[in-house]
């Protein structure tokens, strides 16, 4: 879908225009365009203080067999424009440790690339060390990311990786971490820390992570629905889209596309789970991936809200989600899952700062993100994950139907000032169901550009 304000300031009179009126000139984002897409365009600096050093140097080699120009000297390309900067933090126990790698990563933004990328890699403040001065300083990254996020421009992201006292900086699940977003695949994930809280797993294939691994996707006949379908067989998985009868043919359709097979179900069906297993392990030989996307919105002032508003919405975005849980966890502890599970739950940003209308939408989708945090110690012990996703204002059929001022002004109220795509979502889905994110679990990955709202 083309913003056309996008289009307006990219060139000629509007960015002439926008100029002199101070407005935003948002960018169009790069994003990944299939194998063969650079990781970064452009060298790749790694800065950290000097206790975090040893890990400094770690990362760097380990990035070199991606293809990278690492360098660790700014004065080694004082002419590039720098594709991305990781800033390793691992080792600070004071916040005047932040002074020297903080101001070296200023002195470059000016020379960052377009789309570029800024990812600090730190410890958490929370479970760490009792020290205050320890624990102020790991707090202090948290801050510092989330203010920088917000000044970078020309479409680049600022996120971070919070490692686990524990884990070590080049295990699967920090490099997969760090390579996801360093990537085009993160396109509209910013201003994000993100906690791994163990090694996970090598990743088979960048291009084909999900090889051999069998995936459902509940409301996958349309809109983000589709587009997980797609990315999830892009990334080598079988997939199984479920949506209600009505939408048949667009389930089909879309189905076809990804190779995959289509299963006319109501999720709200008290056997919904018992179906949705038979079927994968009939057609496909198991079931490793459960995505639970299939939602409704019954939007409506609470002062106006209806029992049957309240109730039919409920019943699809969350009860039928727990019911299905229950169902997938017993057949997991049965043996009837894949070795290494995954599931992934579509929550909101709307589940986090709340949103005037939404009083019912908001409690569903907070609903989620609780679901999932109790949710990961279970499928740890199945030797899986269980996360979720909170988009933000993403372009699709249904926002498209926003009173065109109201849809303007939700586009630009987030760091990179436009809306995101249905792809987006996916990517950041994919990433989750891999095996390198093994080491992710009870974790909101928020894609919402960094909205300016909420965290």
């Amino acid at each position: 879908m083309s913003d056309k304000y996008i289009d307006f300031v990219s060139g000629g009179f509007g960015k002439t225009l926008a100029d002199r009126l101070g407005l935003p000139k948002p960018v169009t984002l790069r994003r990944h365009a299939g194998p063969g897409t650079p990781l970064v365009t452009g060298p790749v600096l790694v800065v950290s203080d000097e206790s975090s050093r040893t890990d400094a140097d770690a990362v760097a080699r380990a990035m070199l067999p991606w293809g990278l120009d690492v360098r660790r000297d700014t004065h080694l390309a004082e002419d590039a424009r720098w594709g991305a900067v990781v800033v390793v933090l691992t080792g600070i126990t004071h916040p005047r440790d932040l002074a020297a790698p903080v101001l070296e990563l200023g002195s470059t933004l000016r020379r960052l690339g377009r789309s570029g990328r800024v990812v600090t890699i730190s410890r958490p403040a929370v479970g760490g060390p009792p020290a205050p001065e320890v624990t102020a300083a790991r707090n202090g990254v948290d801050g510092f990311l989330r203010s920088l996020a917000k000044e970078l421009r020309s479409g680049a992201t600022g996120n971070g990786i919070v490692l686990a006292d524990g884990v070590g900086v080049v295990t699967p699940s920090a490099l997969g971490t760090l390579r996801f977003l360093l990537s085009a695949r993160s396109a509209f994930v910013d201003g994000q820390p993100l906690l791994v809280t163990g090694p996970g797993a090598e990743d088979p294939s960048w291009d084909h992570p999900l090889q051999g691994r069998v995936a459902v996707v509940t409301g996958a006949a349309r809109g983000i629905g589709a587009e997980i379908a797609r990315v999830l067989h892009r990334d080598g998985a079988t997939v199984v889209g479920v949506d209600v009868p009505a939408a048949g043919d667009s389930l089909a359709a879309v189905m076809n596309g990804a190779r995959g097979t289509a299963l006319q179900l109501d999720i709200t069906a008290p056997d919904a789970a018992e179906r949705i297993h038979a079927h994968a392990v009939a057609r496909h030989g198991g079931l490793d991936i459960v995505v639970h996307n299939a939602g409704i919105l019954r939007d409506k002032l609470l002062a106006n809200m209806t029992p049957d508003r309240w109730n039919d919405l409920i019943a699809v975005n969350i009860a039928a989600p727990l019911t299905m849980n229950r169902t997938f966890v017993e057949l997991g502890r049965a043996g009837g899952l894949g070795p290494a599970p995954r599931l992934v739950a579509l929550a909101s940003t709307s589940g986090i700062a709340g949103n005037r209308g939404q009083t019912n939408y908001g409690a569903a989708k907070a609903g989620i993100i609780g679901m999932t945090r109790a949710l990961a110690p279970t499928l740890a012990e199945l030797g899986g994950t269980a996360n979720a996703v909170a988009p933000g204002f993403i372009e699709t059929e249904m926002t498209s139907r926003i009173p065109p001022v109201t849809r303007e002004v939700a586009r630009r109220l987030n760091s990179l000032q436009q809306g995101g795509l249905p792809v987006d979502v996916a990517e950041a889905i994919a990433f989750l169901c891999s095996p390198a994110a093994g080491g992710v679990n009870g974790q909101v990955l928020r894609v919402c550009g960094q909205s300016m709202v909420g965290q």
